[in-house]
């Protein structure tokens, strides 16, 4: 059933403080979003076991990007191979793989295979898969991004259910696609009967107030404003628009990118578009040490502040993330001229 609570991160560690205890693993395929390690580690105790893809991947000979994406999915391979090693060499049972799809900080959807495979080898493990799509909402490339919900995919037939069984979770929230973080409304979805009294009992310390409940169901029955189209709803409205504004910024800076011959992967989905800075690391020093003296150098000397690929568990260092919707035109515009001045003096 259905269960809602204060916020994405509320629900998400109340749902993995059911489904495993403390010392036991969470699986994540890398990279993956920074605060998971706090989230889950914090009160729930819980141990996040990486799971490295590129080792394992299937990438095609050739590709635009200096790491296609491809390299990025997380195949039985490196499934395997992430739980044998924290069995094995570090003492921590894996019991729940974290799945954040779109990707957060890709900016990508994996493949409908991808999740398949994902949901099937959970299912052969007896893992938990929690599928966190704060961003499905957000997909604003459908064309191109190829998303598809782990909902759907898990789905079989049942009656009065969508058939998931035991081992198949969701959560979401209205933070992202809606703007609302400071609402904190989040929601998860599980047809394991086994956790559904103490997810409850759970969520009355992170319950969301009455009115804010009346607040969101208002927002989500209202009527579109355009008269034309009596069907529409407020939230079909908002979001397209929105769609329409992630489109235009994210183009605008992958248009840039590809300008300065700055590999990237195509955006799709989410608020970031994943970057490969690697030509303009330093040559001297550990590959951490080496990414943090680029970080400084674009925040300090140049005024670019983007997310560290290896704050993030990235397997690579050089590789950023930018958040292209997080200023005003007028800030968004300048954040291209600094990058654009900073390649040039760099190539010289």
């Amino acid at each position: 059933g259905i269960v809602v609570g204060a916020g994405c991160n509320a629900v998400l560690e109340n749902l993995c403080v059911t489904l495993a205890e403390p010392g036991q693993g969470v699986m994540i395929p890398l990279p993956y979003y920074a605060a998971f390690d706090f989230d889950l580690g914090a009160r729930a105790g819980l141990k996040i076991v990486p799971v490295p893809t590129m080792e394992h991947a299937q990438t095609p000979s050739t590709s635009s990007t200096s790491v296609p994406p491809e390299a990025y999915y997380p195949t039985r391979g490196a499934l395997d191979a992430a739980k044998q090693k924290s069995i094995h060499q570090d003492g921590v049972e894996p019991r729940i793989l974290l799945l954040s799809h779109p990707q957060n900080p890709l900016g990508v959807c994996y493949p409908p295979h991808v999740v398949q495979e994902i949901i099937d080898w959970c299912r052969d493990n007896q893992i938990h898969l929690v599928s966190d799509e704060i961003y499905a909402g957000s997909v604003y490339r459908s064309d191109e991004a190829d998303f598809c919900s782990a909902l759907k995919l898990a789905s079989g037939d049942a009656e009065g259910c969508l058939g998931l069984g035991p081992y198949i979770h969701f959560v979401y929230a209205l933070s992202k696609d809606f703007a609302l973080s400071g609402l904190r409304v989040g929601m998860l979805y599980s047809e394991n009967p086994e956790i559904r009294l103490p997810l409850q009992k759970l969520n009355d310390l992170c319950s969301v107030s009455s009115q804010t409940q009346l607040l969101v169901e208002r927002m989500m029955t209202e009527s579109a404003k355009d008269d034309t189209n009596s069907a529409s709803t407020w939230t079909n409205e908002f979001l397209n628009e929105n769609h329409r504004r992630l489109r235009q910024r994210g183009d605008a800076w992958q248009t840039c990118l590809e300008e300065l011959q700055i590999p990237h992967l195509k955006a799709t989905a989410g608020l970031f578009c994943w970057m490969d800075f690697t030509e303009f690391l330093p040559e001297q020093g550990t590959p951490d040490e080496r990414e943090r003296a680029l970080y400084l150098e674009l925040l300090k000397e140049y005024g670019l502040l983007f997310t560290p690929g290896r704050s993030m568990k990235n397997e690579l260092p050089g590789f950023f993330r930018c958040v292209f919707t997080a200023a005003s035109d007028e800030e968004f515009n300048l954040g291209m001229k600094r990058l654009r001045k900073y390649v040039h003096e760099k190539r010289g």
